[in-house]
């Protein structure tokens, strides 16, 4: 049963959700614009996890606050206090695409908290600003110097939308639909300002990584390139590796996929925990 609170970090009122539940304790974050329902969607809760989702800051249900620039290492920081306040003093960490570099900081940040990774369709290697995430600069650009329905028409008509549209269709849904957002002029700050940045991890400091770890990555997809994600388990020692079905291709399997992933590897990994 996931359960949803509030903290109050700075002036920004967060969402909090957790299972409160199970022996193995997991923080598993969400992507650029996404929410804790998207994290439920990729996930495969169980009773014998105990999974933590913080909706960053001015995404899902949670506030914007005053504090700038948003960046991957303020949501980073924001996720260990929620971890702090839970008591969650080792866990696993995860996440989706900028929710996977968020986990790839925490892992190399505090080595001493994180037990295992999940790196599931990640954006990010090891350089901030990665050519994959223009498209989100581009969108943030124009919503922040077009009206709403204006800014959405002359992306629709870009280059950018057009190579998509071929390429990568489910990418290009998700960039229109920024466009529709309650908070779309503060949310464009979240994304020019996470699509500059990087998870602040070196290739040394992956190598250096000593926890089992997953990455996942799949295909039809310009912004998760799948050689990203080929590339970051080529980096950390030992890294398991898995392909599943483009969303593009068939969403219902993709996730199933990526559920019956994670849940394989955690069970490899941790299967005493799941005797309780």
């Amino acid at each position: 049963m996931e359960m949803a609170s509030v903290m109050l970090r700075d002036d920004a009122a967060l969402r909090i959700f957790d299972t409160g539940q199970g022996g193995l304790p997991l923080v598993f974050q969400h992507g650029l614009g996404g929410d804790a329902a998207q994290v439920a969607q990729n996930f495969p809760d169980s009773p014998s996890r105990r999974r933590l989702t913080v909706e960053c800051r001015a995404q899902g249900g949670s506030g914007a606050g005053h504090k700038r620039p948003f960046s991957i290492a303020m949501f980073t920081d924001d996720l260990l206090a929620a971890a702090d306040a839970a008591g969650l003093e080792r866990f696993v960490a995860g996440g989706i695409s900028m929710g996977a570099a968020m986990a790839l900081r925490l892992a190399s940040r505090h080595p001493d908290r994180v037990l295992a990774l999940v790196l599931v369709r990640p954006a990010w290697t090891f350089d901030v600003a990665p050519q994959n995430m223009r498209p989100y600069a581009e969108v943030a650009e124009l919503l922040r110097n077009h009206p709403l329905d204006e800014a959405r028409d002359i992306f629709a008509a870009s280059a950018t939308a057009s190579r998509f549209r071929d390429e990568a269709p489910d990418n290009l849904a998700s960039l229109l639909g920024f466009f529709a957002r309650e908070n779309a002029t503060v949310f464009a700050e979240v994304m020019q300002a996470i699509a500059n940045d990087g998870p602040g991890v070196t290739r040394a400091e992956a190598a250096g990584l000593a926890i089992p770890t997953l990455v996942i990555g799949s295909g039809i997809d310009l912004v998760h390139p799948l050689a990203a994600a080929r590339s970051l388990a080529d980096a950390i020692p030992d890294a398991a590796f898995v392909e599943v079905t483009p969303k593009a291709a068939d969403k219902d399997r993709h996730f199933a996929e990526i559920r019956a992933a994670i849940g394989a590897f955690l069970d490899t990994n941790f299967n005493q925990q799941d005797k309780s």
